[in-house]
């Protein structure tokens, strides 16, 4: 296969575009290669669905833009992005990704609840009512 493959994830307000095509394993996000992306934390949590593709991974380069959102919900759209990506390239990974948690292939469509108007500093926190 010769082709390039573009697909998206998304977490939360972050969206990551990836981008593989044929090459010799590397993996960028925002132009900085997987090795030395920090936080450590964000880049195990990439690093989770590389290890599943396992030997597939060697064959290709990806690259991911990915814009939004804070640290944790970016790491999570980078990795359903190229998990999307890998899936297309050699479609006997979906098994592997859906076992073990499906999130690598499907969004997480949950989103942070907006604070009402009238009320205190978060979503849900009213204000207390005195009987007396």
């Amino acid at each position: 296969m010769s082709e390039i493959i573009h697909t998206s994830g998304k977490r939360k307000r972050s969206i990551a575009r990836a981008t593989l095509k044929p090459g010799k394993g590397e993996v960028r996000i925002n132009q900085i290669p997987l090795q030395v992306y920090e936080p450590k934390l964000a880049r195990m949590k990439i690093e989770e669905g590389l290890i599943i593709a396992g030997d597939v991974l060697k064959k290709v380069d990806i690259s991911v833009i990915v814009k939004g959102g804070g640290i944790n919900s970016q790491a999570e759209a980078v990795r359903t992005a190229i998990s999307k990506a890998l899936v297309q390239y050699e479609p006997k990974l979906k098994d592997k990704y859906l076992e073990y948690d499906r999130n690598f292939l499907v969004n997480d469509v949950r989103y942070k609840e907006t604070k009402k108007p009238g009320t205190h500093g978060r979503a849900r926190a009213k204000r207390q009512k005195s009987y007396r």
